[in-house]
């Protein structure tokens, strides 16, 4: 196991800050009357939310093999991207390592954290070349590597994922917001041979509430513990932290979802053979598909005008346009609209 001292990593002031606990996270506390935190005593939900989220980060637990001092829970995926920037990084002076193409918001969030935000570009099959990522990171002095796999927009997953890790000096976050449609293992799985990983997850897409904004984040319990010292308070509300544990409790839920997504993947995949205006349809470990176009412009502006709402890739990937699974009867509005375009 490679060694790290991630107190070296992070920000000086990050490592002297001390955190806001509230009274009520004391394990040992639990009184009926609660006249600590100016809260109405009136309302079915006049109360703040465990700040701590023991409940839910216990089930996670259980489930993904872990400890609970190993879990960070997050206002959705992107408040972690934001925390782990700001606790590694020093404004105007550390730079992060992002793919390119890849997820915007590593970008956006170094960018208002005043860093720099260094690129990786892909090859014609959206995949890391290695010797270029060595050029890169033996030359410049990265702090934080963002690895999304299965990468957005792409849809591909990164192959030999352990050789970018063992190969960073710093800290690695691997971003599997869409691992429960890949059939490869999660980054989880190496957290004991690599204490700079970090694995991202997310209730948005495979578990169908991304309304709730909740999302994950595992690694040691020393990165946790400064996660949690720089999170907000009270950063996940109590209704989401209600609705994810009843549905961890639900077994079949994430497997209906998936299977369903799976199912209309593929017949979508089979219906795209047959459509003149497509090019290329890029293979895809996500609930999306990357789709090159003849036209990419044309076919865009014609969904829009039949009121269907894809992403447009121009012009950092040309004439390409992702397109993510719906149910049936939008599969199928798709496909005829797409048929028309010549």
């Amino acid at each position: 196991m490679k060694e790290f001292n991630i107190n070296s990593l992070v920000r000086e002031n990050i490592v002297k800050l001390q955190p806001y606990i509230s009274f009520r996270d004391h394990n040992e506390f639990n009184a009926p009357v609660l006249l600590d935190a100016n809260e109405c005593p009136f309302g079915e939900f006049n109360r703040y939310p465990d700040s701590s989220q023991k409940k839910l980060k216990n089930k996670l637990a259980g489930l993904k093999g872990l400890s609970p001092e190993q879990i960070a829970i997050g206002n959705g995926s992107d408040e972690l991207i934001d925390l782990i920037i700001k606790i590694f990084c020093e404004p105007k002076k550390d730079a992060i390592l992002m793919m390119n193409p890849s997820f915007a918001m590593y970008g956006f969030y170094a960018a208002v954290n005043e860093n720099e935000v260094v690129k990786l570009d892909l090859d014609d099959n959206f995949e890391m070349v290695k010797d270029d990522f060595i050029k890169i990171t033996q030359k410049r002095d990265i702090k934080v590597f963002f690895l999304c796999s299965p990468n957005n927009p792409t849809g591909n997953s990164v192959k030999d994922l352990e050789f970018f890790i063992q190969n960073f000096d710093g800290i690695v976050v691997i971003d599997e917001a869409y691992i429960e449609f890949s059939e490869n293992r999660s980054g989880i799985e190496v957290l004991d041979q690599y204490p700079n990983v970090i694995v991202l997850q997310t209730f948005s897409k495979a578990w169908g509430t991304a309304g709730a904004r909740v999302g994950t984040a595992y690694a040691s319990k020393e990165i946790i513990r400064f996660i949690n010292t720089v999170k907000a308070p009270y950063n996940v509300n109590a209704l989401s932290q209600e609705l994810i544990i009843s549905l961890l409790d639900d077994k079949n839920k994430l497997k209906d979802n998936v299977a369903k997504v799976l199912n209309e993947r593929e017949w979508l995949k089979e219906e795209f053979k047959s459509i003149d205006c497509i090019e290329k349809v890029f293979p895809t470990d996500t609930n999306f598909f990357l789709i090159k176009m003849k036209d990419g412009t044309k076919v865009y502006q014609t969904m829009l005008d039949e009121e269907i709402l894809t992403s447009q890739r121009a012009p950092a990937i040309q004439n390409c346009i992702r397109i993510n699974v719906g149910t049936r009867e939008e599969n199928e509005k798709l496909i005829n609209i797409l048929k028309t375009v010549k």
